[in-house]
């Protein structure tokens, strides 16, 4: 009887999702084969092994655009994550895509981003240069590394290759939307352009806020297409992707070979992210780059001399430390402190260079 549960689930999504759609019974697999569970779809076994590491637990202590906010209300990388990804359900779920898939892929997108954002991702990338000058830091690649090496005291979770590809290919950075290579599977594609849809519309929210911008400042341009407010701007974004990503082919609606809004929407949301990358990522209350630069490259360079002070299993034996390359070392640093919280990293900066208060005796 349990076999037959993850077995009709399968048969479900080959009856009732589109043809292009990926399908769980026709997974690329794993490096490492397992037994099918009895319950699960290969991807519902992703889904579930992300949300239970250690990584996707920290994202609640990981900034998403204000560093460290001292207030409840502010987007974290987690509640980030969570917004992508029901989101992209809802995309999903009206092309009829396979919604495990997607769900797994927006848990594990951005486990591997570095505290203090993408102000730490950049100064972690250049400390990392400076002892190997051939290696670079990417929060996209290092969710991949991640799942695959790290987690599980170094075993990995061995997860799909359909669920590693929309990791490792979620991220457009500065891009426009349409730019840069695309992740194998629709499923991925939806992450990817949901990202944008999410991230734009929860840092307005949170830039009102926190009073940087108000509702009038944004570009009128943009608000007369997408709408004026934050629900209105996320339904246009959506009913935009859902509809010119969708074709009419013998009677019948079905997904196309890509997932893109239209392009009058798709104009305005890239209009939107790069105003909003002027006037509020690099507004003096939010750019924090100056200090997060002297924090992250702080620690990086202390634990490459002192490299017994990393923790738990990055930790470095001093007969280990003999035999180590600077490259496997600086490796090793770079797992390391892109794992820490914002709390963590302004901790252990504090109490390696910032004097204590000298209580007497």
């Amino acid at each position: 009887m349990s076999e037959t549960i993850r077995t009709m689930l399968e048969t479900r999504e080959e009856q009732f999702l589109d043809p292009r759609a990926a399908k769980s019974a026709n997974s690329k697999g794993r490096e490492k084969p397992l037994p099918k569970d009895p319950l699960r779809t290969e991807w519902q076994r992703d889904r579930d092994r992300i949300l239970h590491t250690k990584a996707f637990r920290r994202l609640k202590h990981k900034t998403q655009v204000f560093v460290s906010p001292g207030r409840d209300h502010y987007r974290t990388r987690l509640t980030h994550t969570l917004e992508v990804t029901q989101i992209s359900r809802t995309v999903a779920r009206a092309l009829r895509l396979n919604e495990d898939l997607t769900e797994a892929i927006g848990y594990g997108h951005d486990l591997g981003h570095a505290p203090f954002g993408h102000a730490g991702e950049y100064a972690l990338d250049e400390a990392y240069r400076e002892f190997d000058p051939d290696a670079w830091f990417r929060h996209y690649e290092q969710s991949l590394r991640i799942v695959d090496v790290l987690e599980r005291s170094g075993e990995g979770l061995n997860l799909t290759w359909e669920v590693r590809d929309g990791i490792l290919h979620h991220s457009k950075g500065k891009k426009n939307l349409g730019e840069g290579d695309l992740p194998a599977t629709l499923e991925g594609q939806v992450i990817r352009i949901c990202d944008r849809v999410a991230y734009v519309n929860h840092d307005i929210d949170d830039a009102i806020r926190a009073g940087l911008i108000t509702a009038q400042d944004l570009p009128q341009e943009c608000v007369a297409v997408l709408g004026a407010t934050h629900s209105a701007r996320i339904t246009t974004m959506v009913n935009s992707i859902v509809n010119a990503s969708s074709i009419e082919r013998d009677g019948q609606r079905e997904v196309a070979e890509n997932i893109v809004m239209s392009d009058e929407v798709r104009e305005a949301t890239d209009t939107l992210k790069n105003w909003m990358f002027k006037n509020v990522y690099l507004h003096p209350k939010v750019d924090e780059s100056t200090k997060v630069r002297l924090v992250v490259k702080s620690l990086f360079e202390y634990l490459m001399e002192n490299p017994a002070a990393m923790r738990g299993e990055y930790a470095v034996s001093p007969e280990e430390q003999k035999v180590l390359s600077q490259q496997q070392l600086a490796r090793r640093v770079c797992d390391f402190v892109p794992g820490m919280t914002d709390r963590f990293a302004s901790q252990m900066y504090a109490e390696l260079f910032l004097p204590s208060t000298w209580q007497g005796v």
